[in-house]
């Protein structure tokens, strides 16, 4: 019998398990367009309240729940300000631009980290009719293409005071948060505090199918819902997604440790491997890998597949690893012993 194949390319690959598929199926059910879905309200209340904001709105993706809120928070002519791997302007098919007419300018980073000094300095001046209007600031936590890396809560407190001061708007792309809450014990509510919006997404590290939910100040999630509505993420009965959301907030939160520590176990059996010339820092699910000179990410990756393990190339010489729901600790010890397998 042949070995399942054990997907790595990213945590958006898990299946419902049967407990999630019988709480879809078992979900209240009406239209949410029309406010009347009891399964997608209990949602966006209970994340509403978990962070500490007035409302929420659940949407199809986290693409479109980043995409509505810098929607909302910018008018085009705009810049946004953020890194330059951010999953906002790299992996968002240029929504900024084309949905919300926006610039972008990027800031030095450390694995997708800036500071407050950085976002200051980006700040156009307010004068300068030639110049786009600084708005909009996007921190993304936990950094996809910083291997997983965690914003410590201080930094971005500065960051916050910094916009403050600048009179811009501040934007989480949470999409792995609860990753990041899961290593260094912050609470929703401490990171609720220091953002005007925030995008949590419930199709990564927490399994469920699809969705991700915006949340904010009542006024903003009201403009939200009316964006949502034109970029075609109205659904019906979206119950179904929705208590796949609830079921995960209840019971995949506490399991992302495991996440992580087969992550880090991957990372070090990366980090022997010859072909390998660096490895970041393993902080959460990412394990993100630069092979040495003379390798190639994509004949890499095709060597790993002959053993029945997927992973992404995302650069020449680059690759990613992603630990989650699906990968337990037998399909852990198989990806290691492929990777001991390969030559240098």
């Amino acid at each position: 019998m042949t070995a399942p194949i054990i997907d790595l390319r990213s945590d958006t690959v898990t299946r419902p398990t049967p407990a999630m598929r019988e709480a879809m199926f078992r979900a209240e059910l009406g239209d949410d367009v029309f406010g009347e879905d009891p399964t997608v309200n209990a949602l966006e209340e209970r994340m509403a309240a978990l962070f500490g904001h007035e409302a929420a709105v659940f949407c199809p993706s986290g693409t479109m729940t980043n995409q509505v809120a810098i929607h909302v928070h910018t008018r085009p002519g705009d810049e946004v300000i953020c890194e330059e791997g951010a999953h906002v302007y790299r992996y968002e098919g240029g929504g900024m631009m084309a949905t919300s007419g926006c610039s972008v300018k990027h800031v030095p980073a450390d694995r997708g980290r800036f500071t407050a000094e950085a976002v200051v300095a980006a700040v156009n001046d307010r004068n300068a009719a030639y110049l786009a209007n600084s708005r909009l600031v996007v921190v993304e936590n936990t950094v996809n293409r910083g291997g997983g890396a965690i914003w410590p809560l201080a930094d971005v407190g500065r960051v916050r005071a910094a916009c403050d001061a600048q009179d811009l708007r501040l934007h989480l792309d949470g999409a792995r948060l609860f990753n990041a809450m899961a290593v260094d014990g912050t609470a929703p509510a401490q990171w609720g505090a220091l953002f005007h919006s925030i995008s949590i997404c419930l199709s990564k590290g927490l399994g469920a199918p699809a969705g991700s939910v915006l949340i904010g100040p009542g006024p903003f999630i009201h403009q939200a819902r009316r964006v949502r509505k034109r970029l075609g993420g109205g659904m019906r009965q979206a119950g179904l997604l929705a208590a796949a959301g609830l079921h995960a907030l209840d019971h995949h939160v506490a399991r992302l440790p495991d996440d992580h520590r087969r992550a880090r176990r991957i990372g070090e059996a990366v980090r022997a491997h010859p072909a390998v010339e660096e490895v970041m820092p393993v902080e959460t699910n990412i394990v993100i890998y630069t092979l040495r000179t003379g390798h190639s990410a994509i004949d890499h990756v095709a060597d790993i597949a002959a053993g029945g393990i997927r992973c992404m190339a995302i650069g020449p010489r680059q690759v990613r690893m992603v630990t989650h729901l699906d990968v337990d600790d037998a399909a852990t010890d198989r990806v290691l012993e492929r990777l001991r397998s390969m030559a240098g």
